[in-house]
């Protein structure tokens, strides 16, 4: 079964081909431009030089999230529209499991933070168990204070990766003390790799999609959401409002 599979949930956009046996490519890129301008260029090209054709893939899988709105969506637009044009399923793998998976049987605690502004990462809490990732506290949208008061009531070190660390670091670094470990830079951000292999785990267990049904998970509303909400509950305040002055003459 070859997969391919991409992410494009952060700066980063990283496409990668991948069989039962080996992966057969990857390419990944982290320098300007918007992912809808690097993606598809990025997949036409690692197509052709693994001298693959596009109607030997079977399965497309992509970050579903959470992670950056718009890129997101550009990822989720391409796999849906590469998989209804060759009519073939899609796997959306988690980008925090995609993460955690770069550190395969780390001792301590693996927690990916993603920077999702407004003040809060994405984050989960992983731990390997028995040669398996679980996940120990689910995927959220939260402070750092509150992801790090959940840490200090746990006891093993912890290994941070994601494009969240650098804003956090320092103050990692005071709460969690002797207790923090940062990724190496190479494993530090998403590759599309993670997304493939954990693909073909959901796809051997027969956990497929079609692409009419894949959706972004998101964690929370877009900027936009919230404004429309805000300004919605603010014109029905207003309305109701008017209507009372006129009830009451």
């Amino acid at each position: 079964m070859m997969v391919l599979a991409m992410d494009t949930s952060s700066t980063v956009a990283t496409v990668a081909l991948m069989d039962e046996n080996k992966l057969i490519g990857e390419y990944t890129i982290n320098h300007k431009r918007t992912h809808s301008q690097k993606l598809m260029p990025l997949i036409a090209a690692l197509l052709e030089d693994c001298e693959v054709k596009m109607e030997q893939i079977e399965v497309i899988a992509v970050a579903e999230g959470p992670g950056s709105f718009t890129g997101l969506r550009i990822g989720a637009a391409t796999a849906k529209g590469l998989a209804h044009a060759m009519d073939i399923p899609v796997v959306g793998i988690s980008t925090l499991d995609a993460l955690a998976f770069h550190l395969p049987f780390c001792q301590g605690l693996i927690c990916p933070i993603l920077d999702a502004r407004r003040n809060q990462v994405y984050t989960a809490i992983y731990k390997w168990v028995g040669g398996e990732l679980h996940a120990v506290f689910p995927p959220t949208a939260i402070s750092i204070e509150e992801l790090v008061e959940e840490l200090l009531e746990r006891t093993e070190d912890v290994v941070f990766l994601g494009d969240g660390v650098e804003r956090n670091k320092e103050f990692l670094e005071e709460s969690l003390k002797r207790r923090v470990r940062f990724a190496p830079l190479s494993v530090k951000m998403p590759n599309a790799a993670s997304i493939a292999e954990l693909a073909l785990q959901k796809a051997k267990r027969g956990e497929l999609q079609h692409f009419y049904d894949f959706a972004p998970m998101y964690l929370r509303k877009s900027e936009a959401e919230r404004q429309y909400e805000t300004k919605s509950k603010r014109c029905e305040r207003e309305e109701c409002g008017r209507c009372e002055d006129s009830e009451n003459g």
